[in-house]
């Protein structure tokens, strides 16, 4: 089978950093190919070099046999190269038609007035072609997710992509919304196109590609067929040594409600209602997930429980007292721990170092503070255990914030707030960003909070990891919770219906758990 696309010996480096290195890719074409590995192994890089985003620092691009040089994503595109990132580009009050066709319109009159019949007709031809159902005529924003990627697919193809690229193309997508970009994966593969897809996650890569690429640390450690391996292969292929893939955890022995959330409403920061009349409790000793598709209400949700933004309506109760109204800094004191969303906003000081970012929201304790004034003895000790204990590299505490990975800055927050003694961990995302083995470490230093009695609120985009670690999972769309399901019993099925404000129940659908007798009342 011919190749589509070659990279030789891509170098790519950036100051004070090597993100590809010496890195080779062969490509089938007509084939889908994974490029696996975990978030910083240089995936995206890679592909932004073969998109034209990046010019290597060494090696020579092929596509269709042929040497290219690509000075921008339009010579790409020229060249037959289509990309998808994380973030769709489209303009939501347009129609279908119009995003599709944007910048490429046909012209009608000396090219004086867009074609807008053709254009539409065209569209749809496209649309029949590939078997995708989306409506020419919809506007962006009145379309769910799902449709948005495949109008960002039928974006390149209308400019005559045979490759196409696609960055973490699940991340925002429900279970259900996963098999059917699947399914367009097969379609257009069956005639004839290309398939890179960037995940790091092992199961969509055996599942949806015919051959994976696994990076580690910028370099390529392999190329295997994805029928002829398993994902502890994988696993290990992208960290280097054995690691065991599933978590394993006692029954929760329940004690008091220590959180209560209480008919709380929220709204963005553009003044719209995110979070609508929503119920829970957390009990010490339990971690309650809290899954959906990003941008359903959580971060809102999350921001009031800790302290940072104020609910428009109802309350929260912390170990018995009403702390709707309490300061970050007084929820702190009182032992409630975070673990932010966005490391870069919320958890770190970027030009700060490990020793002044591993005291940020303690330093007025007595821990590390006498008479008004700071122990920075205390404050370098206290950075010393984190970095040690969680596996920070490298591990200068002196070095700032800004120089160290993101899952390095990721593991420094983690362990600076599992340390502080808390009552109540509010985790989101714990381990985006960081690998395999680290992620391993995380959980197993969750699960042990979680057995000392510390109450989890995890909040995790990755459907595995809060279905494997929580006892109870709240299921949320569009700010409010659809229903608090048994992890265990509750099917992937049944949880990906619920992520897409559908109700599966039918007399076979999820077991609650304790939705009622639980809730924030």
């Amino acid at each position: 089978m011919a190749t589509a696309v070659h990279l030789d010996g891509i170098t790519k480096r950036f100051p004070g950093v090597v993100a590809n290195d010496d890195v080779d890719l062969a490509v089938r074409r007509g084939t889908v190919h994974a490029l696996l590995g975990e978030n910083g192994a240089g995936k995206t890089t890679l592909m932004n070099v073969l998109y034209g985003l990046y010019e290597p620092t060494d090696g020579q691009v092929y596509v269709g046999g042929e040497p290219r040089r690509f000075d921008s994503p339009r010579d790409a595109i020229d060249a037959g190269v289509g990309m998808i990132h994380q973030h769709f580009m489209l303009v939501d009050p347009m129609t279908v038609t119009e995003n599709v066709t944007l910048g490429n319109e046909p012209r009608k009159w000396l090219g004086l007035t867009v074609d807008e019949e053709r254009a539409r007709r065209e569209v749809v031809d496209l649309r029949d072609r590939y078997g995708f159902d989306v409506d020419p005529d919809a506007r962006i924003e009145e379309v769910g997710v799902g449709v948005q990627q495949r109008v960002e697919i039928l974006k390149a193809l209308y400019r005559g992509a045979e490759v196409l690229i696609l960055d973490e193309p699940t991340a925002v997508l429900t279970p259900q919304e996963v098999d059917d970009l699947f399914a367009v994966f097969e379609e257009l593969t069956a005639q004839g196109k290309t398939i890179i897809f960037i995940t790091h996650k092992l199961g969509e890569a055996m599942h949806a590609a015919d051959e994976i690429t696994v990076l580690r640390d910028g370099r390529n450690v392999g190329t295997v067929p994805a029928d002829e391996v398993t994902r502890e292969e994988l696993a290990e292929m992208m960290v280097g040594r054995e690691v065991l893939r599933t978590v394993e955890k006692p029954p929760a022995d329940r004690g008091e409600r220590v959180l209560a959330v209480d008919g709380v409403s929220v709204d963005d920061d553009r003044g719209v209602e995110a979070v609508s009349d929503v119920s829970f409790s957390v009990r010490a000793g339990e971690v309650f997930g809290i899954a959906g598709v990003d941008g359903n209400g959580q971060s809102e949700l999350i921001e009031a429980v800790t302290g940072l933004r104020d609910p428009t309506a109802g309350r929260i109760v912390y170990r018995g007292e009403d702390v709707t109204d309490w300061s970050r800094r007084r929820r702190i004191e009182a032992r409630m721990s975070y673990v932010p969303e966005d490391r870069h906003e919320r958890g770190l000081v970027m030009d700060f170092d490990l020793t002044q970012n591993g005291i940020l929201g303690s330093q007025h304790s007595d821990e590390f503070a006498c008479d008004g004034r700071l122990d920075w003895d205390a404050a370098r000790d206290h950075a010393e255990t984190i970095i040690e204990e969680y596996d920070v590299r490298p591990p200068n505490r002196r070095a700032a914030a800004a120089s160290f990975s993101g899952g390095n800055q990721q593991k420094f927050i983690v362990g600076r707030e599992f340390e502080r003694d808390p009552a109540l961990v509010v985790a989101t995302h714990p381990t985006r960003g960081v690998d395999i083995g680290s992620t391993e470490f995380i959980h197993d230093r969750l699960l042990a909070l979680r057995s000392s009695g510390v109450a989890v609120l995890l909040v995790s985009s990755n459907l595995e990891e809060v279905r494997g670690l929580s006892d109870r999972l709240a299921v949320v769309h569009d700010g409010e919770i659809m229903d608090v399901v048994d992890p265990e019993s509750a099917t992937e099925e049944e949880i990906g219906l619920l992520m897409a404000g559908e109700d599966p129940s039918d007399g076979s659908g999820p077991v609650a758990a304790g939705a009622t007798n639980e809730g924030g009342r």
